[in-house]
């Protein structure tokens, strides 16, 4: 802390945008897990959970859109200001007498939150581009890497935290609790945010918010499919399982899931040396199109072998939970890997405008997932989920093959 002052205004700026994702991080992670256990134990289908979070993505979506333009045009220190107070008041909706929590009212609430969650994320990945230079790819990398990693660690915490306080404070009490914490570190985020970083020199027009690069758009194309994979079975199906199928109740479930995510954060900050290592790069080398297609195709058949050992009367522990934690390492590669890729080919000027539309893929991937893990559980099983996750990550993997490569 006593560094703090000596470094440089924008590198401060940045600390203190990164320092307010991690909070906002914690709070979207517990609200998640409270929705999905509270209302699972109110009687509610695995597909009515999942329209539980309909708008969340959707909006999600529109936001990463629209929120590109915002960035660009207001700067990143609004936006993040503007999401850390739409997310108080999402929580604040959430603590209305049990009567009004119907579906319209929840999934209102969800709106709010996705909005003002990816308007943090966009305003925080878009950040990490201006501090690099362009002739520095592996401290991009490195540094991408970092705040992707930490942010899921968080995340996963965030799991463990809504199943924890849904325990002890029952649902309005959690809510509570955490839109206090969350308002305090706004109103300080108000005062301390002050220079815009991220504003564009020239003025973009609205229509530039839909890409024009190859690269971006091919990369955007593969995340839709690799985020659609994950949430096909994560968000509602794997949680409903855990708690129906094993009897897990809101602590083990909780737990689970945040150890899973932690982990799988760890794994995202470890992989530049992943990569590097397993591929034999030298040092200061840097990922291209050419590794995003293999760590895919890495992971395309995991979800489908993980169906056909729950088909075959093998240990639904041992398999399940085994599964998990190699899905999770082969993801994490994944995932760091594309969001490195994204810093790097959007355009420095205005960079929000790219990397905003590249997350509005993420979302619709997510939000595809999202609708078919509630759907396809209901109606079919996990083991379906499963098959439709590996599908997923092979598109992923193929379009990747469009992807720009370094010369050999």
């Amino acid at each position: 802390m006593p560094a703090l002052p000596m470094l440089s205004s924008g590198v401060r700026q940045y600390l203190l945008v990164t320092g307010n994702y991690w909070a906002f991080t914690l709070t979207d992670g517990a609200l998640r897990m409270l929705v999905v256990l509270h209302f699972h134990s109110l009687g509610y289908t695995p597909l009515q959970i999942a329209a539980l979070f309909l708008f969340y993505e959707i909006f999600g979506v529109i936001t990463n859109l629209v929120g590109g333009y915002l960035g660009a045009r207001l700067g990143l220190n609004r936006t993040m200001n503007i999401g850390l107070g739409l997310q108080v008041a999402a929580l604040l909706m959430l603590t209305v007498p049990a009567p009004w929590l119907s579906i319209a009212w929840v999934m209102g609430a969800q709106a709010m939150s996705g909005i003002a969650k990816d308007l943090n994320k966009m305003s925080a990945k878009s950040s990490i581009k201006l501090l690099v230079p362009d002739s520095q790819q592996g401290t991009l990398y490195k540094w991408v890497a970092i705040l992707t990693g930490s942010k899921n660690a968080l995340k996963g915490v965030g799991f463990f935290l809504g199943g924890a306080l849904l325990a002890l404070l029952g649902f309005r009490g959690a809510l509570l609790m955490m839109a206090s914490l969350l308002a305090l570190i706004w109103l300080a985020s108000l005062l301390l945010l002050k220079k815009d970083l991220g504003k564009a020199k020239a003025k973009p027009r609205f229509r530039d918010i839909l890409s024009k690069s190859r690269a971006i758009n091919i990369l955007s194309a593969a995340r839709l499919f690799l985020f659609g994979a994950r949430d096909v079975w994560f968000v509602v199906a794997l949680p409903v399982y855990l708690s129906s199928v094993f009897g897990w109740d809101f602590w083990m479930v909780g737990g689970f899931l945040a150890a899973w995510v932690i982990g799988y954060g760890l794994v995202q900050s470890c992989a530049p040396a992943l990569t590097r290592k397993i591929s034999g790069k030298a040092r200061g080398q840097v990922p291209d199109g050419r590794a995003a297609f293999v760590w895919a195709a890495l992971l395309a058949g995991l979800p489908a072998a993980i169906a056909l050992g729950l088909y075959s009367g093998l240990s639904a522990h041992w398999v399940l939970l085994g599964g998990l934690l190699v899905f999770g390492a082969l993801f994490a590669v994944n995932s760091s890997l594309h969001s490195y890729l994204i810093v790097s080919y959007a355009k420095a000027d205005g960079v929000s405008l790219d990397v905003g539309f590249y997350y509005m893929s993420n979302a619709m991937g997510r939000l595809l997932g999202t609708l078919l893990s509630g759907w396809v559980y209901q109606a079919y099983g996990l083991e379906a989920c499963l098959w439709i996750s590996s599908a997923f990550v092979l598109f992923a993997a193929l379009i990747s093959l469009g992807l720009p490569r370094h010369a050999d």
